[in-house]
């Protein structure tokens, strides 16, 4: 077993007419994992070896926790003390066989602020960046994608998407690319809608990252940008000295007119803000299933109108937009 199904991923890259984009990624992502071995793989590749073969009675991948229901008989401690064994679960949440896997992140309320934005994804090939464990992904498939590769360098990430595979079915036209986005090939637009969400600040050049996200989208194609602001007017960026709400390598936080700006820059018309939203203690906090700390304590306790460091509280923006 590996941590990816490669067989898989190149079943949808040619059932999808990706392959002249992506024929060869699986070299890519194998030279990745040599490069970046993790201490844990192989424990959390046994773990998922011995998962359970049970049959799925109901599936359901277009509510807030990806669902699959059996009526076997089984050991639902063991089940459970086995997905705990991958945590933290950042992204979710899940519900497998009656496990409920509250993840920090309540993701399915970022789902709601912008689906209904986007252009429907029916028949749409959809490349998500920074995915996580894959939890969209299974979202975007419910929304009628055709298929939905993900980018995430995380193996612990690729580990959880495979666990929730193999209850979800594993026919599905989802896969995750373990390996950062760096690696893509850039040269041949491919898709039909591309999400970056939380992945903008993150970049030491925002604006390349946008010029990157635009060379992967079709010609009429759609980027959906999910993202930390500054609520400001102006043309501003917060460009924080040290750590943001006590996370590394934030290196600027736009303004939404900013943002904007750099879209338009970047050639891509249709320009709309879909959501502006705070980000609150009820959608991302410390759960049995991610014990650590989270947002409460990114915060500054005498007033949580500002991080830790004095900066403004996380306010996150979602901005779609259409390439020429």
């Amino acid at each position: 077993m590996e941590i990816i199904d490669f067989k898989h991923l190149n079943r949808i890259l040619k059932d999808h007419d990706l392959w002249e984009w992506g024929h060869n990624l699986e070299s890519t992502a194998r030279q990745f994992l040599h490069d970046h071995r993790h201490g844990h793989t192989a424990i959390w590749l046994d773990t998922i070896g011995r998962l359970p073969q049970l049959n799925t009675i109901t599936r359901d991948i277009s509510s807030s926790a990806i669902t699959v229901h059996t009526e076997q008989d089984f050991d639902r401690k063991s089940l459970e003390a086995q997905l705990k064994s991958m945590a933290p679960w950042r992204k979710g949440p899940f519900d497998i066989h009656g496990i409920y896997i509250d993840s920090e992140w309540r993701s399915d309320q970022k789902w709601q602020r912008l689906c209904k934005g986007i252009t429907p994804l029916t028949g749409r090939r959809v490349l998500d960046i920074g995915c996580g464990n894959g939890y969209y992904l299974w979202r975007m498939l419910g929304a009628g994608a055709y298929c939905a590769l993900g980018v995430d360098p995380s193996q612990l990430f690729a580990a959880q998407f495979q666990a929730i595979r193999h209850f979800t079915g594993r026919e599905l036209a989802a896969s995750i690319l373990p390996m950062g986005m760096e690696q893509l090939p850039f040269d041949i637009p491919a898709f039909d809608s591309v999400f970056s969400m939380g992945v903008l600040y993150h970049r030491r050049t925002p604006r390349a990252h946008i010029e990157q996200l635009k060379s992967l989208i079709l010609p009429g194609g759609e980027l959906i940008l999910e993202t930390l602001i500054i609520e400001e007017q102006s043309l501003s960026a917060l460009k924080p000295a040290g750590r943001y709400a006590k996370m590394r390598n934030v290196y600027e936080i736009p303004s939404v007119s900013l943002l904007q700006q750099w879209l338009k820059s970047a050639g891509m018309r249709n320009i709309r803000t879909i959501d502006i939203s705070p980000t609150t203690t009820d959608e991302q906090r410390t759960t049995e299933w991610m014990p650590f700390e989270s947002l409460k304590d990114f915060l500054d306790p005498a007033d949580p109108s500002k991080t830790i460091e004095g900066h403004p509280a996380p306010v996150r923006a979602i901005i779609a937009a259409h390439k020429k």
